[in-house]
């Protein structure tokens, strides 16, 4: 389920946020364990990691650029992680991006607060 390989991604990302290493092969391994994704999910997944982890300064440039009013550095880092999930996707894997936001937003339901997906839908829609 792509929903599934939207959170792996978003686990990875959120993980980075603090640890931020050369290829990330043990987060990945360590969220392997946690779940279960099938091979085309799993592919998925890493084709989002690794959009993200190629585009990483332009992906953060942009978004923090989209700020107002924030400094990058005082936003919720769940809430950062997976916009940082959107933008990778529907630039680098050329998802519509109503689809990728709406998912997002469904994912920041449940891993993050009640007033991140009005912040996030915010941001996105600054980021082309």
């Amino acid at each position: 389920m792509r929903t599934d390989a939207r959170v792996f991604a978003f686990k990875f990302i959120f993980a980075d946020l603090f640890d931020a290493n050369e290829d990330g092969e043990e987060q990945i391994n360590v969220l392997k364990e946690e779940h279960i994704l099938n091979d085309k999910d799993m592919s998925f997944s890493q084709s989002i990691i690794e959009a993200y982890k190629v585009n990483r300064e332009t992906i953060q440039n942009d978004v923090k650029n989209a700020l107002k009013g924030y400094e990058l550095e005082r936003v919720f880092k769940v809430d950062l992680a997976l916009i940082y999930t959107a933008v990778a996707e529907y630039r680098h894997i050329s998802t519509p991006k109503p689809i990728v936001v709406n998912e997002v937003l469904e994912i920041a339901k449940k891993y993050s607060t009640d007033k991140s997906s009005g912040f996030i839908n915010g941001v996105l829609a600054k980021v082309n």
